[in-house]
């Protein structure tokens, strides 16, 4: 081990020493329950007649995205900030986040007067950045990743004696996190089953210690980014397993070393938890966002992205899905709803092979709109065409209304001379 390692070490073992057990009960969610429900309001939990139809259970979305600062994690933080005594929270706070816990640590800390300072990986999406600094905190941008941006926090918080806020490893942090369990049974007592993100695991873990407690019948499932599955590794492994570094569209679950007090939680009381790629995630935002008019980031999707691709066995029953986070960034968000589109075939691609002569694309061009397609692309193949010297090949970008119009149109242009049209298929 290098000596840096080393001193890492021992400097997170301190700073971290008053988070590690006595083990959390549901006790301690009750507590945080009570501390903080001034601060923070209940979030819906609405039924989703589109969705429960389509998937073949009564599915509910706990509605955790709309919390002021956009996700669930301003729970757990400032469960914590209230925990503090009166000289840590005059020495200031420092955390490190993707973006969620980087927000409510911000956010509460200057409603509670509290100094803080947040250190956010390199790649973290500029609407977290900025959100993030316009909640009052000093932002350090740090690292490729969380590992690094962790790392250097806990430097920062042992130059400048700061407290260290963990985003999941810390029993004040789960406790805050389990009550989104309490308003969740208290809104529907007769739930079957739960689905909950996780990344670091301090949310379902904390739902676990009360939903176990209250209803142990209620089946607790988490869902992770196949890209990163770090509580499934460690699972696997019997320990907490670091795994490799991947990029993800579940940037806020994308973490590389879980929670040592979340795993023994998750370990005990938590009944499954199941992959799901990033195609279903972005499918999944964007099936949000038109049946339910609903913006989620990647993280936020996942426990729709399980029922919807049948990752879990839910069908018949009252499902309640956690909607975590709506943290993202407007230019990703833009490159989901395309790719959506083209997977939907509302968005299609066509080549046809013309003679390059005067009026040959406009004859193409008049049938695709005699079909009722609006064509948002032309693009022309010369140079690289298979063909004769005096053929081209446009290539066509349209929108349509599905793929038996896409299927309408190919006939069309067939059936008038165009047998060389191919529709291009999208590599996934």
């Amino acid at each position: 081990m290098s000596p840096a390692a080393t001193l890492l070490g021992r400097r997170a073992r301190r700073l971290l020493s008053t988070s590690l057990p006595p083990d959390l009960t549901y006790r301690d969610v009750f507590e945080a329950h009570k501390r903080i429900s001034q601060y923070v309001e209940q979030t819906p939990l609405d039924f989703s007649h589109s969705l429960s139809a389509a998937y073949g259970c009564d599915l509910f979305l706990k509605k955790e995205h709309v919390s002021r600062t956009g996700s669930y994690k301003e729970r757990g933080a400032l469960n914590k900030l209230l925990s503090l005594t009166d000289e840590e929270k005059a020495r200031g706070v420092i955390c490190s986040s993707a973006g969620n816990h980087a927000q409510a640590v911000s956010y509460h800390a200057t409603r509670l007067k509290i100094d803080s300072v947040i250190v956010m990986p390199e790649p973290t999406p500029y609407v977290k950045v900025k959100a993030t600094k316009s909640f009052g905190g000093r932002v350090v941008q740090y690292g490729a990743g969380f590992a690094e941006a962790y790392e250097k926090a806990l430097e920062i918080a042992e130059t400048e004696n700061r407290t260290f806020v963990h985003a999941f490893n810390d029993r004040d942090v789960v406790a805050g996190q389990g009550t989104v369990a309490l308003e969740l049974l208290k809104q529907n007592a007769y739930l079957d089953s739960v689905i909950v993100p996780v990344g670091g695991g301090g949310l379902i873990a904390g739902m676990a210690l009360v939903l176990k407690h209250i209803n142990p019948r209620i089946k607790l499932y988490g869902v992770e980014a196949k890209a990163m599955s770090g509580m499934v590794a460690s699972m696997e492994a019997g320990k907490v397993t670091k795994v490799p570094r991947k990029l993800s569209i579940c940037d806020g679950i994308a973490i590389e070393t879980v929670g040592e007090i979340p795993f023994s939680i998750i370990n005990r009381l938590v009944d499954d938890i199941v992959l799901v790629e990033e195609d279903e995630v972005a499918a999944s935002i964007l099936t949000l966002l038109e049946k339910e008019k609903t913006v989620v980031e990647g993280s936020g999707a996942t426990a729709l992205a399980a029922i919807a691709y049948n990752h879990l066995p839910v069908k018949g029953q009252q499902v309640a899905a956690v909607t975590t986070g709506s943290n993202i960034d407007m230019t990703v968000l833009s490159r989901i709803i395309e790719k959506g589109l083209v997977r939907d075939g509302r968005i299609a691609r066509i080549s046809v092979t013309i003679t390059d002569a005067p009026g040959q694309l406009a004859q193409v061009l008049t049938l695709i709109a005699q079909a009722r397609a609006n064509v948002r692309d032309i693009e022309h193949e010369r140079a690289f065409l298979v063909a004769s010297v005096q053929q081209t090949q446009p290539i066509v970008t349209i929108e349509t209304r599905g793929p038996d119009h896409i299927d309408r149109i190919m006939k069309l242009l067939r059936d008038n001379g165009h047998t060389s049209v191919k529709l291009i298929t999208p590599k996934v």
